[in-house]
Order: C-alpha cells, then structure tokens, then sequence
C-alpha cells in the first residue's frame, strides 16, 4: 500500500485516507492517513469550538432577525411588499451559491485566514446595512454580507475536522455544539430581531449593530483560537476558477429562479423564469462534466498538467464515498431542509399574517425551538458513539414531520399550547440531528485536505433545500388560496391581500402539508439506503494525535 504511486494532487511523502484507483480495476482502495492534530489545553479547545458555533449562529441570525422584521423596514424605507423577499434573497443568494469556491479556498490558502477575511466582511457590511435608506441599496449589501458566511462557514467545519481526532468523542462533542448553532441561531435572530425592531429606538437598524457585534466576536476568537494556517498537502494548488464560474452562476439563476418565481407575472410560464431555469440546469451540469474531467486528469499522473487543468473545484467522486453513502447524507440534508425552513417560513407567516401577532409575541411563540436545539445536539454528543445513522436520521426527520401535521392540523380557535408548542418543539430535532451527525459522518468520509470543500457542498444542499422547500410551498399556498377565493366569489388582487380569511388558513394549512411530505421522504431516504452505515462518532477514546484507519464498514 505504501508502495503505490500517489496521484498527483497529493505531495510525495504524505501519506492520507485517499481513494486510489489501481490500474484495470474498479475497486476502490483506501490509504491511511495520520493527521496531525494540533496540542490544546481545554479552554482553547472551547474557546475555538464557541468561535466556529458562533459563526453559524451568525448566519441563521442574519437570515431569521431580517425575515421578521420585514414588514417593519418596508414600511420604514418605502419597499414595496413584493420585492421585501429580495432583503432575504440576496443573502441566501450570496451565502449559497459561493460555499463551493470558498470552500476551495480554505482547503487552500488556510482555513483561519479565509475566515477571519468573512467576519470582517460581515462586521463591515452589517454596519454599512445599518445606514441603508432604500431598497435596492439593503439588498446589495445583504449579498455582500453573505460573503462573509460563504467564507465563514465552510471555513469553520475545516478547522473543526482538522482540530481533532477522528472517532474520536472530542469531535462528536465539537460537530454536535457546532450544529446548535443553526437552531441557536435562527431561534436568537427570531428573539433580536422581534425585540429590538419593535421595542429599541433604532427598530430594524439594531438587528445590523447586533450582526456586527456576532462578527467581531468571530473575528477575535478566530485569531486567538485557530491554529495557524499549514500549508496545504496539494501539490497543484491552482483553484479552478472556470468551474466555480460554471457552478456560481449557475447555482444565481436556480436560487433567483426559485426565490422570485412567484413573484413573476406569469409565475412559472413567465419567460425569463423559464430562460434562467434552463440556463442555470445546464451550467450546474456542464460544471459536474467539467470537474469530472478534470478528476480523471488529476487522477492519471503520467499526463502533464497544463494551465486549463487545474485540481477539480469539487471532485464528483465525492459523492460516492462510502458506498454512495454520502450522497444520500446531502440529499437527505436537502429535503429536510425543504421542510423544516418552510414550516419556519410559514408558521411566522400564519402567526402574524392570520393571528396579526406582534413581532414580539411571534418570537415568544418559537423560543421553544431554542431549548429543544439544545437538547436536541446535547443528545446528539451523548448517542452519536453508540447508536447508528439511521437512528438519527430517520427519528429527526420523522418529527420534524410530524411538527408540520401539527400545524396542518391546527385550529386557530384552540390555544397555542396544544399545536403551536408542541410543534415548536419536534420541528429542530430534523434538522439538529442530521446537521450534528451528517456533518460528523461527511468529516469522517471526506479527505485530509478536502474537510472545507466537504463540508462547503452540505452547507450548499441545504441552502438550496431552503430556497427550493419555500418555492414549492409558495406555489401550493398560492394556489389553494386562489381556488377557495374564487369559491366564495372573491376576485384577488395581484397581491392577493384582498383574500379571505378562511382561504389564506387553508393556504396555511396546505404548505404546511407539503412542508411535511419533504421531511418524510427525507425520513424514507434515510430508512431506506443508510441502514448499513453504522456508528460514526467515537466508539472509545482516541489518543490526541494518532487513530486507526476506519474501515469501510465502520462508516
């Protein structure tokens, strides 16, 4: 095994957790791999554990504090109702659609430097958001404050991997904390941006001043936290910039796609939204055929390189490892995704669009979610070492089911105790229990030198779940609320803000549905292919600086 001729993208000597191809076969071989991992006291392992944490509460912050406070700062600058989703577009947009190439560049150029360079760029752009007077100008600033989490994100769970050992319990403890930050976050922008757009004297512009504060948290702890950069064990280090093109602009049109596709005047016929479907299918795909060529050049080191083949951006025999098991991770990922974000999305709606609650008495209305995430990643470290995949995977997404039949089912008449608490509740447990263990299993399958890259692409499966969850939701909530209108004889407005009551319930009720379905099937994909994947946290204690290969039926 030592012996074998390593590809070209790995320096000589270095020796990883690789897949090499031997010649003639199709087997799949795995070289072991001996990480350095750094030496810390316990307070610096917290201290870098609560940095990375906070930059996902940060961007679950960023989104949820603005999307609740959305009618409050059009009614304050003047934006029109229908282009208010843009002030949440243009973040997801960003954050979204460049994890790939940042990614990239943290595999690179160094974990810590890329994400001390995005909480600058958030602690920048949350402040210059705070003095925004119109519109347009919001918009653009919230696409370059989700720069910064692009960077930020993929950049911690790199470091995270490369912090400790594998299978070992100081890194289920880590990925565990880690993924509270996405319920911490999104329960805490609900709180700020509810309390202090109705109850500070700056309304809306506080939530920015908050962002900002979060973004030089993360940036002092990530200079006195992380490790120092080491260079990168690839020999090519050349980024493929003709496919994070391919892949960027192509991810732009399929999210504005899914985000303004209701808001088209002829929805899905309109012809623009149909050009930049097609457009961005098809640069999505031809960025997959252009990595996979670059893979099979990279992989076969008796060719020369030349400078339109650099190292693929995203090798496509990533989704393959573990026996494919990781693709069914991602796309489990998706679909819950679907779900739990646009029960988020309409709960809040039904809340303060039907019950006419306060922004206030809205966020009161989730803190549940808050205390159950917690939960939620504590059982995640306690179990991850002794229960398998599936077991997470299949039970977070069943509840996070069942919260959506909850408000499915729900009947405005009975108090919130008897569907909206408890629907609060199971609504993180999908969501906590496949982000803490598919991330814990994505790291334990990915490369030395891929961790950010890895990592980059689920946070990338799940920001499209979002946007793709929210738009099919829309168009079954738009459709039932204009079937029943035209029932009871009324004629809608293009707005729709004319419909009755009874309709827009039944509309609630009705994405609420199909909120549900995508978790589901996110529980039947789960069920059906990840049964044989086994435990993937730690089974025992790992030294600090050594561990066996695991071998290909331990994950």
């Amino acid at each position: 095994m030592m012996d074998k001729k390593l590809p070209s993208h790995i320096f000589d000597g270095t020796v990883e957790q690789g897949l090499g191809r031997p010649q003639g076969s199709g087997v799949e071989k795995e070289m072991c791999y001996t990480p350095q991992v750094p030496q810390r006291s316990t307070f610096w392992s917290i201290l870098l554990v609560m940095t990375c944490t906070f930059s996902l509460v940060l961007q679950n912050s960023n989104t949820a504090s603005v999307s609740i406070s959305l009618v409050t700062i059009g009614r304050d600058i003047g934006i029109q109702e229908d282009q208010l989703q843009w002030l949440v577009s243009a973040y997801a947009l960003s954050s979204g659609c460049l994890l790939l190439l940042f990614g990239r560049i943290a595999d690179l150029h160094g974990r810590k430097k890329t994400f001390i360079a995005g909480s600058l760029f958030q602690l920048v752009f949350s402040l210059v958001g705070s003095f925004a007077n119109d519109g347009k100008t919001l918009a653009i600033i919230r696409g370059f404050q989700g720069l910064g989490a692009a960077a930020m994100i993929p950049s911690a769970m790199g470091t995270l991997a490369r912090a400790f050992p594998p299978s070992s319990r100081a890194r289920s403890i880590a990925f565990a904390t880690f993924a509270a930050g996405a319920p911490m976050g999104g329960a805490f922008g609900m709180m700020v941006g509810g309390t202090v757009t109705q109850l500070s004297q700056q309304h809306w512009r506080a939530t920015f001043y908050v962002a900002a504060s979060f973004s030089s948290l993360c940036c002092i702890g990530s200079l006195i936290s992380f490790d120092a950069d080491k260079e990168s064990t690839e020999a090519d280090q050349r980024i493929d910039w003709i496919g994070a093109v391919l892949v960027t602009s192509g991810l732009v049109f399929i999210v504005f796609v899914l985000g303004q596709s209701s808001l088209a005047p002829q929805g899905w016929r309109t012809g623009y939204i149909i050009a930049m479907l097609v457009v961005g299918i098809f640069l999505v795909g031809s960025f997959l055929v252009w990595e996979h060529f670059l893979e099979k050049i990279a992989d076969d080191t008796s060719k020369p390189r030349s400078m339109w083949t650099p190292p693929p951006l995203m090798r496509p025999s990533i989704w393959t490892r573990s026996n494919g098991k990781i693709a069914v991770v991602m796309w489990v990922a998706f679909f819950n995704w679907c779900g739990f974000t646009s029960w988020l999305f309409w709960a809040q709606m039904y809340y303060q669009k039907y019950l006419l609650l306060s922004p206030v008495l809205t966020m009161i209305r989730f803190m549940p979610m808050f205390i159950s995430g917690m939960l939620c990643n504590y059982l995640v470290a306690l179990l991850v070492g002794r229960l398998p995949l599936v077991v997470f995977v299949v039970s977070g997404t069943f509840l996070s089911a069942v919260a959506c039949v909850l408000f499915a089912t729900t009947d405005p008449s009975m108090t919130y105790w008897s569907f909206g608490f408890p629907s609060s509740i199971l609504s993180v447990y999908g969501a906590d229990f496949v982000f803490a263990s598919g991330t814990i299993f994505v790291a334990k399958s990915a490369l030395e030198h891929e961790q950010s890259i890895a990592g980059a692409l689920l946070q990338t499966m799940t920001q499209l779940g979002t946007a793709f969850g929210v738009t099919i939701s829309t168009i079954v909530f738009n459709s039932v609320v204009k079937k029943e209108s035209a029932q009871l004889g009324v004629t809608l407005n293009s707005q729709m803000t004319n419909a009755p009551a009874s309709a827009n319930l039944s509309g609630y009720k009705a994405a609420q549905w199909t909120t549900a379905s995508f978790c589901l099937l996110a529980s039947l994909l789960g069920l059906v292919f990840l049964r044989g994947v086994g435990v993937v946290g730690h089974k025992k204690e790992v030294d600090d600086t050594t561990h066996s290969c695991p071998s290909e039926e331990s994950i």
